[in-house]
């Protein structure tokens, strides 16, 4: 079989934009779960079920999974977990008595409700090593490429 050949441009994948952004994206979410794993003794799969399900009230596992873009198998161990906790509980929707609607406890909300600030705090100095003007660049520039890959919630 003859040898390909070599294409005219190579990959360095350090500069690869989709890696980069995995790779950003990886070390954004551990510089925050560094925090909340030790403080409330949660992973980022259960992180992302509180944030998700704490801003929105009741949601399903579904919707979940879709906004997060966590794979169906952990959300439903995070959803498994965290019901374990008590910090969530499943609910028959209203509308329809097939769907499971997830929903934060009391100890959930107040869990939800002292994470949040700590978040905040933590994506505050995240950002804070860029000048504002390359903040406002940043947020602009991930908007733009949400809306292109139609990641918009």
């Amino acid at each position: 079989m003859p040898a390909r050949p070599m294409p005219e441009r190579s990959l360095e994948l350090a500069a690869f934009v989709p890696f980069r952004l995995n790779r950003l994206a990886t070390g954004a979410s551990q510089y925050l779960a560094s925090i909340y794993q030790r403080r409330f003794g949660l992973d980022i799969p259960q992180w992302r079920v509180i944030a998700t399900v704490g801003s929105r009230q009741d949601c399903t596992a579904q919707y979940i999974a879709s906004s997060t873009r966590m794979h169906k198998t952990r959300v439903s161990r995070a959803i498994a977990e965290l019901e374990g906790r008590q910090l969530i509980e499943r609910v028959s929707s209203a509308q329809d008595r097939r769907e499971r609607q997830v929903r934060l406890t009391k100890a959930g909300r107040r869990l939800y409700g002292e994470l949040v600030p700590i978040a905040l705090e933590r994506e505050a100095s995240l950002l804070a090593c860029l000048p504002a003007e390359q903040q406002a660049g940043f947020l602009a520039a991930l908007e733009t490429l949400e809306r292109f890959l139609q990641l918009e919630e």
